[in-house]
């Protein structure tokens, strides 16, 4: 599991917190970026935006951390959003794939410039291959849990990713 990872710039307003994607976002970017997010809403953020001007493409791991974290910011149900997550200047293809995925809902989107605001430390963390592989897995049942639909494309993804899991698991060296 070795691939390039998108930069992730955290930035933070009076009232929102904004995380910049600037390249391609992947299953090797997922656990930090999950870990930002959380690491957000723990701070009291009740609105995050997600800048995507110069992310050209989403992988359906990235895509089921985001959708998670749609979901677990407006808990109460999925089909009544308040919508605490904005994606702004997201290009043509990332709404697409949302919108196939049926995530596409959960989210407030726009194009524009942000507000004001300052950029913060966050240090990106040394993903196992466990944690890359548990991050995965759970992203894909998430996009399955949301979205019928998506079981047909992700249910051999699943299959595997919860059967290298366990392999990982049962040889605890085999962790990088």
């Amino acid at each position: 599991m070795n691939a390039s990872k998108a930069n992730l710039l955290v930035l933070v307003g009076e009232q929102f917190a904004c995380v910049k994607v600037a390249g391609r976002a992947n299953f090797a970017t997922a656990v930090d970026f999950k870990t930002v997010l959380t690491e957000l809403e723990n701070k009291g953020y009740p609105y995050l935006v997600i800048e995507l001007s110069e992310c050209p493409l989403m992988d359906s791991t990235f895509l089921g951390v985001l959708a998670a974290s749609g979901i677990r910011m407006n808990p109460a149900n999925v089909d009544c959003v308040k919508q605490a997550i904005e994606l702004r200047n997201a290009n043509e293809r990332l709404l697409e794939l949302l919108e196939n995925l049926g995530v596409l809902h959960l989210f407030k989107t726009c194009n524009g410039e942000l507000p004001r605001c300052e950029q913060i430390d966050s240090s990106p963390c040394q993903s196992t291959r466990e944690a890359l592989t548990r991050a995965s897995l759970e992203a894909h049942q998430t996009l399955m849990q949301i979205n019928p639909d998506n079981v047909a494309r992700f249910k051999d993804v699943t299959k595997f990713l919860a059967e290298d899991l366990e392999r990982i698991k049962g040889n605890p060296n085999n962790q990088n």
